[in-house]
This record gives C-alpha cells, structure tokens and sequence, in this order.
C-alpha cells in the first residue's frame, strides 16, 4: 500500500467528514470480508445509488479499493457478472495542520530504547544513532536535502545564500515539553540525511532561537 502524502491525507480525512461515507467506512472496516454496493445499503439503510456515489469518493481519496468476484461459487459462461466488492485500505487515518511526524518520533523512540536493552547503551546515544541511521535511509530514498525535508514535514524555504530554513517542526509539541531529547533527535536525524542523500554542501546548523525548528541548514562556507 502506497503511503499518501500529505495533500492526500488531508483529502482523506475531508473524505470521511461526510456522515454517510463514515458510516459506510465504519461497515467495512469492521467486516471480515469485503462488502458489496447492495450489502452497504442494506446494512446502512441508505439508497444504493446514493450509496455507489459515496463508496466511489472514498475509492478516489483512496480509503478504499475495490475488487471483482464472483460469488457462490460458480464460474465459466452462464455465471454471471463478477461482483464489485469494496474493502478498506486505511484502517487509520490522520492528517494535521502544519503537518507532524510524531509517529516517526514515536518509533525512533521505541526503537532506541530496544537498542539500549539490547546492547547496554545509554538510551540518549541509542536515540542519536537510530535516527542518525533513519535519517541516512530517508535522505537516500528522496535523493536531496530540500526533497527529505519536504517530505518529512519541515517546509523547507530558500534562506538566500544556498541554503535552507525549517519553517515547520514535525515534532512540535514534543519539542515542546522535551527540548533536549528532541532536538537532539531531529538534530540526528538531519545529519544522517545529508548522508543518506550523498550532500557535502550543506551542514546541520543548531537555530534554538528559530521561530519553528531547532535545526537550519546552511551552505557549507567555502
């Protein structure tokens, strides 16, 4: 299953905004099977072509897929028309503005603390070197500096000299109440995607007093 991005995500959860398309979501993603148009209004006691119309905007915003079956059994000339069956792809959605990345942070977290009970590490240097390596994954997957942080939610911005400013931090509220342990994360984690993504012109500069992240990244000096 294809991660969505922020701008899908958003059309996501617009998506299940609309009461009957919840409803409709909410059947499915509590069915052991995939459901057809005819069992969804049955079982939500809405119109089928009301309900064709709504199970079609969550297959676009992608919530849904669709596959074709027949059922009973039968198969081969005389069977029928294979039905349509709708199933959930996202049994959770979530979408924030400015966007977060706190579940990247939860599992960096959770990851350094089974580094530390598995090799004796103090946490805080496990932490370091699981979001240094994470980082390093990230910057190589995007290919660019601007492209991971992008992706990552930190809305880069040209700073005019080459290089770039955060103007979003996607740990804020942890930021907030654990300044230390998430700066020094995120600080990590940037570092490592400047590796990842093979980049020695730029540099990971500490900006405690930046209105939005901890963190620049400025054009090396020459």
């Amino acid at each position: 299953m294809q991660e969505l991005d922020q701008n899908g995500r958003l059309q996501a959860v617009a998506a299940l905004g609309d009461p009957v398309r919840r409803s409709l979501y909410e059947l499915l993603r509590h069915s052991p099977e995939p459901l057809s148009r005819d069992q969804l209004a049955g079982s939500a006691g809405i119109p089928r072509s009301t309900v064709a119309v709504q199970l079609e905007r969550l297959v676009d915003s992608g919530v849904l897929s669709v596959e074709y079956h027949k059922r009973g059994g039968r198969s081969g000339p005389g069977s029928g028309r294979p039905a349509k069956l709708y199933h959930v792809v996202r049994p959770e959605v979530a979408a924030s503005v400015p966007e977060r990345a706190y579940d990247l942070a939860a599992g960096l977290m959770a990851a350094a603390i089974d580094k530390s009970d598995a090799d004796g590490s103090p946490v805080r240097e496990a932490l370091s070197e699981v979001a240094f390596d994470t980082g390093r994954r990230l910057g190589a997957a995007a290919g660019t500096i601007e492209g991971m942080l992008a992706q990552t939610g930190y809305s880069p911005e040209p700073d005019g000299q080459g290089g770039y400013l955060l103007s979003n931090c996607p740990f804020h509220r942890l930021a907030r109440s654990h300044t230390e342990v998430v700066c020094g994360l995120n600080g990590a984690l940037l570092t490592g995607a400047l590796q990842g993504c093979a980049d020695s012109v730029h540099q990971v500069q500490p900006d405690p007093d930046g209105p939005y992240c901890c963190a620049r990244i400025p054009r090396r000096s020459p």
